[in-house]
This record gives C-alpha cells, structure tokens and sequence, in this order.
C-alpha cells in the first residue's frame, strides 16, 4: 500500500461513475487513491468543504493535499497519478483547451443519469478492495 495521492469523490449510484471507479482500481495498481462516495458521509463533508452541492454536485473531485480539484484538471491529475502512459493521456487532456472541456465535461455530468442510468443504490466495493473506500 502506496502513500495516499488522493481522495476521489464520486456518485455511487451513477453508472458512469461507478465504471470510473473500477477503472480507477484496476489502473492504480499501487493503491495510492482512496475512493469516497458522495452518498457517504466522508464524501458529503468533502464536497461540502470544497464548495460544491452534496445533493447533486455537477463535477468530479479530487482532493490532494487539501486542495479541491474538479472537472477535466482532476481527471488528468488522477491519470498523471497512475504514471506511464497514462501520464501522457493526462498530457493530452490537458492539450485541449480548458474552456472547451470542462464545458463538455459539465454536460456530461449534468446528464449523466439520463446517458448512462443510475443504480436504486451505491456501489458496493469487492472484500479484497474495501480498504480503497472510506465509507
């Protein structure tokens, strides 16, 4: 087990969160990020102190070393976190002007229940993964 990089707070019953999380746990072969949902109790205090909505927040968070991280920035910091390839991923991310994508990743996610469906409630992790969440 790594040095914690990270906390990332994500919508348990989103599936289109709940699919980056297993990505997240299957890439971040160190176990350096911990995982909150934003159902939990952990995760509503981080949204909350970060300033953004517990009931239906329209961003991604990533929390490092007490600072608030969101949208597209947090996507690339967690896959420049992984290392190799997914260093230049996050490289390429950021490439792309922030105007335009933190606008479409905002749709997204605004959207996201009619795109990809939600769950009737939160992902529960794997036993031999359970150390990764904090709720």
């Amino acid at each position: 087990m790594a040095e914690p990089a990270g906390v990332i707070v994500f919508d348990g019953v989103c599936v289109l969160c709940s699919r980056w999380v297993d990505f997240v746990l299957r890439h971040d072969r160190a176990g350096r990020f911990r995982l909150a949902a934003m159902q939990g109790a952990h995760g509503r205090a981080l949204l909350q102190a970060h300033g953004l909505s517990v009931d239906d927040p329209v961003s991604f968070l990533l929390v490092q070393d007490g600072c608030g991280h969101t949208d597209t920035d947090a996507i690339a910091r967690v896959l420049r976190g992984f290392g190799g390839r997914w260093r230049l991923a996050a490289a390429l991310l950021r490439a792309i002007p922030r105007a335009c994508r933190d606008p479409a990743y905002r749709w997204v996610a605004r959207h996201r229940y009619r795109l990809f469906s939600q769950r009737a409630s939160c992902r529960l992790p794997e036993p031999a993964q359970a150390w990764r969440f904090l709720d």
